[in-house]
Parts: structure tokens; C-alpha cells; sequence
């Protein structure tokens, strides 16, 4: 065992003995504890730890390690399906390679009482059956308290009793509800039901603790999704009369921003603004052709110091989340809607960062300072780009535009990704009725918001460095390898090379969806790349952002809607000596917890926003089961295709039953094969798909294939590497 002493970094040799001799997985925090790496050399360890990822000696991301393949003999599982035999199945509790987790189909004659339920983990021995199946035999049970379920509370055959139709796809089983146990819920009631972990009429038993209202009713779809992913909503009464205490600030020593005309841009129906821009040409003759770049973001650090009432919940939250008939904020509405948003023609406090670009879109300046603004006007993208187009943009205007062209140009010089994907959006009346579901308007005015952001992000990083100063970076890293290679096998099969190298820049994956753009496979080569990019984080040490190709980078524009930003702000109020809310002492030893909670919560709320969209468009499209659409494949399993519609961008399966011959799922080349015919469907195909059912509880499409499969080429085989002789 290494001992706790002061040393160089451990060879490869040493952290391989070390995680394969642990008990469970390992992380970069047990591994430099184990081998006493602290201070500059941690970035050192994280660096080493990465390239052994690449090179295949160790599986996972920069949290947590293990050997790569196959799980341990035994495993912590968590159970997440129960099929209607009451069969249950589990996925490891822990999993960090590419794809999806294996499953692990649980004996119930484990010996142990009762057979675990849904969220129940579980301590079990398993053994390997296939590729990504194991069979676990329960050791025990290692939290089996009651269950929380939520669903739709319906009656029974007879009306003696009721039941409970849960609103988790994955949860295949009704929960059997005595009279005594359903509270005052009404049929068509969403409900919190605790499960008794007993069987009644073959069901499993529960209770209703609570009863959310009609799932058909106005923002019913919300209300299940908030359950669902366990998001704080109800702010506690301390935080609510704080943010109510609120006053507004005096000019006092900060800068007077107030006469400059700052300007905020947004969506047509956006209800805070926390970013302000303005820009003008620089009058330095040293600087022909450059620009003055100002952008002011809302001081929510005036009004939410460390560790008071709004700071402990704000942190919980970790940022805002956006639904299609609601907001769940990370502020009270005092602060989000009032106070803190720079409303037009309104005194708000702020700290701005005042840059200088040259021509060619290079910072060549920039400072911080807490000042006092008033916003000129609201503008929104829209009309900010049907001014540009109609070329009637006012001084302003051309200003703005100006320093977003040499911005932009920048950016394209050093060679960032750049994916712009469609978003939708969903149209709601009155009633949270969907009348549409449209691929939101993408509009240069949009990019023009997104430059001045990055560059105010970069200063900010860049200032917090230069100063030695914590720091909450925004980290982006490299694609994992097995990635990677899963990625070249496939486009070789397409027709397309990626190179190979240890480390590759963005500017290479954006030569290959430039050779893509305007031909038929193009979306198929965009969504491959997507989806070989590891995932953006906050942590408090710096490996820079693959991405946009930055050394360094920070969250510092939406304090309102995240509390990165507002952590971020902190730092530079303390580095600066900017006043009072700077970062408390002792600071910079939370951070790597903060960064790893409020990814998490970041996850959390984009996989809330996909779900709401995905049932806001089932119970759309509930009414039109029969009806054929134009689809494109989306995602291959081994269970089946994922079709995403083209008019609304909804997305469900053709399950691998529904096909007319067996297919055979060519995972490398991403498409499943006919085993008769030999036809294929791969990744980006187009089709015509029916929609032969539409579950609005479960927001789950079900399609059907119109129409036979294509013949295809088989995929080109890649160039065999030479083995290396020992």
C-alpha cells in the first residue's frame, strides 16, 4: 500500500497495482491521497490519469476508475425496472464507460426476504450471459426503505379498491392501492406513492403520501416532471423573506454605468435578463478597425452572500430549469423577475467587463469593475435581426454587429466546434394545450450574444488566474478514446477519415462536417461527432475547454440561473477588492465538491427539459396514432431504432419485434442488419414511419416501419494497424 508521504507523481505501473487492488473504484482524489500528490502536481495526476483512459488501462471519467470491460464479480446495483412477472432488473450503481450500462436481470429466489423493488440497491454476485447482460444473485439489500412511485391513480375492476399506472416507463408493473391508502386522490390523479414492498392481487402494495392534482389538468405534464426528477420548487420561508427584504443599491463606490446605453437581448418571451451589452469602434488609432466591448451582468452577489438563507438554497438548486409552461428558478421571483433582472429603464446593480478587440476579433484588454446601470432597451433576437437584414440598424446596432464579425472571426480562426443544432421549441395556449411544437429560430443575433458572452467568460478566467485566485472553471474535456475509435470505424464505413494521433483539436472534427455540409449523410456525421464529445463540467482545476478551443474558460454571464456564475463573480469580488460577497475564507477547499454537485444538478435539468419536451409532444400526437410521418433514425440499439420526427423533432422506437425479419445489431458501423436479406438502417437513415401509439403518462412513442428496407453497401472495413512484435 503507498504510503501518505510527499513524492513525485506514481508511475503507471503504480496507480494500475493500486486500482486494481482497491476495494471498488477508485477516483483522483483516492489515488493522490494514496500517493500524497497535492498542490500543481494534481493537475499533473489528472493529465497522467487521462492519457491511461486514452490508452485503454483504466475506464471512466476524471471522478471515478476502474479496469476497463467487464463489472466485478460483485457489484452495488440499483433496480430500475420490475416487469409485469415482477422479474426485476438492475443497472450498476456506478458506471462511467461509453454506451449504456450493462443490465442485470436479479434472482428473486436469492434467499434474502422479499424481492428488491424499484430504486432499491442492492449488494449482488453476478455473472456474465452476454455482451451487456449478467445474471445477479442478491447478497443483501442495502437500503430497502419505502420506495417513492409516481403515477396516475385509477380504480380497480369492481371499484373495491384502486391502483396506481406509474408514470416511469421502466417501471412495468401497476401498484395495488387499498381504500385505506389512497388518501383523498380522485381517478386521474397524479400521486406520491410510497411502496410496502408487499403484493396484493399480484400487484405490488403502496400508499398515496400525496396528491399533485389531475395529470390532465394545466401544467400537469410539469408538475409530473418536477416530481419525477426531484426538483427543489417550493422555496423555504427564510430564502422567500429574504429575497422580499431586498432593496435596491445606492450609487456608492461603484462605477457609474447609468449614461451608457446598455442593452439587453433576448427571446420574445424571456422573463429575466442577467447580461447588458454595448460596443462602440475604439478611438485608439493603435487600434484601427477594433471595438469597445462592454457587458454588464446582474450583481446577484450583492444580494446572496455565502452560507445565508438564499446562498443554501440556491447552491441545492444548483441553476434554473426551464419547462415549456413554467420556470423552476434558482432564485425567488423578487430577485430573478425584479431585482436582479436589468429590466429597461431601470437602476440595477451589476459588474461589468470592459473590453478591448482589435480587428481581428484578439483581446487585447479587459477589467472588472462593480457598477450601477440603467438598460436603454429590451431588445429581442428577432427584431435585432430583421434590423440587420433590413439594413436599418442604428450606430448601436452597427457597433454590436461590428465586434461580433471580428468576434466570430476569431473564433474561426482558432478553430472551435461549432454544432448549432436546431432546438424546439413547444406553442402552449391559455390551457397548456400544445397547438405546435417548431424548431426554434436560429439567428445570427443569437451567435452575436454567445461571442460577447464567451469573451467576457474568458476574461473572467483569465483574471482570476493572473490574480492566483479560486476559480470555478468551466472544463471541457478531450473525446474519451474508445470513443474515438468507435467514431472512425464508423465514418471509415461512410466514407470519411478521421486522424489518428493522441490528441486532436476541434478544428479536425470541423474539416470533417465541413466535407459533410450539404450532402445527404451530413446530419448522420454531425450527430456521430456529437456524440463522441465527453460532456462540459465545473471543477475547480483548469484542463480547458476542447470545445471552443480555450486554455481557459468560466462561467460568469447568468448568475440569475446559475450558480457557477455566481461563484465565479464571488471570486473576482474577492481578487479584486470589489466590496463585500466575495468568496468566504476557506473557500477554495469546497469548490471540487460545489463543481462535481452542481454538474450534477446541470444534468439533472437538461434531462427534465428533454422529458418535458418529449411528453408535452406524446400528448401532442396522442390524437393523430395511424397517421405516417417523414422521420430520420436517431439513435440504434440492440432493442431497436430511435426515430426522431422531422415536423416536430418528437422521438420514440420501432421496436426490434415490430421488424419483418430478425435484425442484427452491427454496433460499430451504428445500423442493424436483416439477417435474411441483409438490408440495413443505420444512423441518420431517412424513413416514413406510423405512429402506432402514443403513451402520455409515460411520454413513450411507439412506431412502425412503412414500407421494406433498403439495400445498402456493406460498410468499408478500416485500415488494419500492424501489430507491433514484442
Amino acid at each position: 500500500m503507498p504510503s501518505n508521504r510527499k513524492r513525485d507523481l506514481p508511475t503507471r505501473a503504480e496507480i494500475l497495482e493500486f486500482v486494481e487492488g482497491a476495494d471498488g473504484k477508485v477516483g483522483k482524489r483516492e489515488i493522490a491521497r494514496a500517493f500524497g500528490v497535492s498542490g500543481p502536481e494534481r493537475v499533473a495526476l489528472k493529465s497522467l490519469l487521462r492519457e491511461m483512459a486514452g490508452d485503454g488501462l483504466i475506464a471512466g471519467d476524471r471522478r471515478r476508475l476502474g479496469k476497463p470491460g467487464e463489472l466485478p464479480s460483485v457489484v452495488v446495483a440499483e433496480v430500475d425496472v420490475i416487469d409485469n412477472d415482477g422479474m426485476p432488473t438492475a443497472r450498476p450503481a456506478t458506471w462511467e464507460a461509453s454506451g449504456p450500462p450493462p443490465r442485470i436481470t436479479i434472482s428473486t429466489r436469492s434467499g434474502h426476504q422479499g424481492a428488491p423493488g424499484i430504486g432499491d440497491r442492492v449488494l449482488v454476485k453476478v455473472k456474465r450471459r452476454g455482451k451487456d447482460r449478467y445474471d445477479g444473485n442478491v447478497i443483501r439489500v442495502l437500503d430497502a426503505q419505502p420506495k417513492r412511485v409516481i403515477g396516475v391513480y385509477a380504480r380497480l375492476p369492481g371499484g373495491i379498491s384502486g391502483c396506481v399506472r406509474p408514470s416511469d416507463r421502466r417501471q412495468k408493473s401497476e401498484i395495488f392501492i387499498a381504500d385505506s391508502d389512497a388518501m383523498t386522490a380522485a381517478v386521474g390523479d397524479l400521486v406520491v406513492v410510497e411502496t410496502k414492498g408487499t403484493r396484493r392481487m399480484g400487484l405490488p402494495q403502496g400508499r398515496v403520501v400525496e396528491s399533485l392534482g389531475p395529470f390532465g389538468g394545466p401544467q400537469g405534464i410539469s408538475t409530473l416532471v418536477i416530481a419525477n426528477h426531484n426538483l427543489p420548487h417550493d422555496f423555504p420561508a427564510a430564502a422567500i423573506a429574504q429575497a422580499n427584504d431586498a432593496k435596491p443599491v445606492s450609487l456608492g463606490t461603484r462605477e457609474d454605468l447609468r449614461a451608457l446605453p446598455l442593452v439587453t437581448i433576448d427571446d420574445d418571451d424571456a422573463r429575466d435578463y442577467d447580461d447588458a451589452v454595448f460596443a462602440k469602434p475604439d478611438p485608439d488609432p493603435a487600434n484601427v478597425g477594433g471595438w469597445r466591448l462592454v457587458v454588464a451582468i446582474a450583481d446577484v452577489a450583492h444580494y446572496v452572500r455565502p452560507d445565508d438563507a438564499l446562498d443554501r438554497e440556491t447552491r441545492k438548486r444548483g441553476n434554473s430549469v426551464y419547462l415549456p409552461d413554467m420556470v423552476v428558478p434558482m432564485l425567488p421571483q423578487a430577485l430573478s423577475s425584479d431585482l436582479c433582472s436589468l429590466l429597461p429603464k431601470a437602476q440595477r446593480a451589476c459588474i461589468a467587463c470592459h473590453m478591448t478587440v482589435d480587428a481581428e476579433g484578439k483581446m487585447l484588454s479587459h477589467r472588472f469593475a462593480r457598477g450601477l446601470m440603467r438598460s436603454a432597451a429590451r431588445l429581442t433576437y428577432r427584431g435585432l435581426q430583421e434590423d440587420a437584414d433590413g439594413d436599418v440598424l442604428d450606430e448601436s446596432g452597427a457597433a454590436l454587429y461590428g465586434t461580433f464579425h471580428a468576434l466570430r472571426a476569431a473564433r474561426k480562426q482558432r478553430g472551435s466546434l461549432d454544432f448549432d443544432m436546431p432546438e424546439r421549441r413547444v406553442y402552449l395556449d391559455d390551457d397548456s394545450n400544445v397547438t405546435a411544437i417548431k424548431t426554434r429560430p436560429r439567428y445570427d443575433s443569437h451567435r452575436l450574444v454567445e461571442e460577447f458572452m464567451i469573451a467576457a467568460n474568458v476574461a473572467a478566467a483569465t483574471t482570476l488566474i493572473a490574480h492566483r485566485a479560486p476559480c470555478m472553471f468551466r472544463i471541457h474535456d478531450q473525446p474519451p478514446h474508445d470513443k474515438l475509435e468507435t467514431l472512425r470505424e464508423f465514418l471509415n464505413g461512410i466514407g470519411y477519415k478521421l486522424p489518428r494521433g493522441r490528441r486532436l483539436v476541434p478544428k479536425q472534427f470541423g474539416k470533417l462536417l465541413e466535407q459533410a455540409a450539404g450532402k445527404p449523410e451530413a446530419e448522420t456525421v454531425t450527430m456521430a461527432v456529437l456524440r463522441s464529445q465527453s460532456q462540459a463540467e465545473y471543477s475547480p482545476d483548469n484542463i480547458g475547454h476542447f470545445g471552443l478551443h480555450l486554455e481557459r474558460y468560466a462561467h460568469f454571464t447568468s448568475p440569475i440561473r446559475r450558480y457557477a456564475d455566481l461563484l465565479v463573480h464571488r471570486a473576482l469580488i474577492s481578487a479584486l477588492g470589489l466590496g463585500a460577497g466575495g468568496l468566504p475564507k476557506g473557500a477554495a477547499s469546497e469548490m471540487a465538491e460545489i463543481g462535481e454537485a452542481i454538474s450534477n444538478t446541470e444534468r439533472r435539468a437538461t434531462v427534465a427539459e428533454r422529458d418535458a419536451i418529449d411528453r408535452f409532444a406524446t400528448r401532442f400526437l396522442a390524437e393523430r396514432v395511424g397517421t405516417s410521418f417523414p422521420a430520420r433514425v436517431s439513435g440504434v440499439t440492440r432493442f431497436g431504432l430511435f426515430v426522431e420526427l422531422a415536423d416536430t423533432g418528437a422521438q420514440g422506437l420501432i421496436p426490434m419485434r415490430d421488424f419483418p425479419e430478425y435484425m442484427d445489431h452491427d454496433e460499430p458501423h451504428q445500423r442493424l442488419v436483416g439477417s435474411r436479406s441483409g438490408k440495413a438502417i443505420q444512423l441518420g437513415d431517412t424513413l416514413e414511419v406510423t405512429l402506432a401509439e402514443a403513451d402520455a403518462l409515460t411520454g413513450s412513442l411507439r412506431f412502425s416501419l412503412d414500407g421494406g428496407i433498403e439495400e445498402r453497401p456493406k460498410p468499408k472495413k478500416g485500415p488494419q494497424r500492424r501489430r507491433r512484435k514484442k
